[in-house]
């Protein structure tokens, strides 16, 4: 069973990530478990009350976030009664990152999905401070939806890399299933100046030729050094539908989150948005 861990802070932008999520894996038996992480609302409400009003505030507003994520379990369950989908609900009183990710370890998440930007909706910026903190942090897939983002499945899937990571197992086998359950074709593209490849990018490149060998895949080269433009470019150019990278040391995605402010990160992309973590999981 799939396991997915759907983050919402109630706005549409939530709504429509859950609901992209519920159809992307329609085929798949699924445990989706929405969750709300609401301390710094409680921190921010509560300011000037003393220990036991904050207590009796802080019970208070755990109940109302309960009964809004039941009726949102309620609204998913009468959107699609899919016999192959589980859902359930968590309401946690901490930081959105740490709840994520200690939801994660303890289920065993498989991919977190979540909109690209909540109830501040800045559209200026391709992603909102929340999302790009758990894109940053948490130990586990992310699929960020954009807003407003209405379509069904993905068709073309742009994954660029510098073949310089060795990849996991049990995230490539993640995209590789769902590519599968469209028919999706999976475009490698390599952005240099030089087309050669080292011994070590040429054993990477190999392990994904062998782990998507039942997919529809090809690899594309792309000459440049701005990154960031290229693949904005490939993205209009290709008709791409679903945007793929891996969030590791050195990686073209560090380079974009790590060496800029919210404001500057170059990506503006309209289609959902795969970040691999290619950290340890269990």
């Amino acid at each position: 069973m799939k396991k997915v861990l759907i983050p919402t802070d109630f706005s549409e932008t939530s709504s429509n990530a859950i609901r992209y999520a519920m159809r992307l894996f329609k085929y798949d038996r699924s445990e989706f478990i929405i969750m709300n992480a609401f301390a710094d609302e409680v921190y921010e409400s509560a300011k000037e009350m003393n220990r036991e009003d904050f207590e009796a505030f802080k019970e208070t507003y755990r109940k109302n976030v309960d009964n809004d994520l039941q009726e949102q379990v309620d609204d998913m369950m009468a959107t699609s009664a899919n016999p192959k989908h589980k859902y359930e609900y968590e309401s946690c009183f901490g930081s959105l990152v740490d709840e994520v990710n200690e939801i994660v370890d303890r289920e065993n998440i498989d991919i977190v999905v979540m909109g690209t930007k909540g109830k501040t909706d800045d559209r200026n910026l391709t992603f909102g401070s929340n999302t790009l903190q758990v894109i940053k942090y948490v130990k586990c897939p992310v699929l960020a939806v954009p807003v407003g983002y209405l379509e069904e499945y993905p068709q073309n899937i742009l994954f660029p890399t510098d073949y310089m990571v060795p990849y996991k197992r049990r995230e490539l086998k993640l995209l590789s299933t769902l590519a599968m359950s469209y028919v999706a074709t999976i475009n490698f593209l390599y952005i240099s100046d030089f087309k050669g490849l080292s011994h070590r990018q040429l054993d990477n490149r190999d392990f994904l030729d062998c782990s998507f060998e039942n997919n529809k895949f090809s690899f594309m080269h792309g000459g440049g050094k701005d990154i960031t433009k290229t693949i904005n470019q490939t993205i209009t150019d290709k008709n791409i539908d679903m945007l793929v990278m891996v969030n590791q040391r050195h990686s073209y995605l560090e380079n974009m989150l790590y060496n800029s402010t919210i404001e500057k990160i170059g990506l503006r992309i309209k289609i959902p948005f795969l970040v691999l973590q290619n950290l340890h999981r269990k």
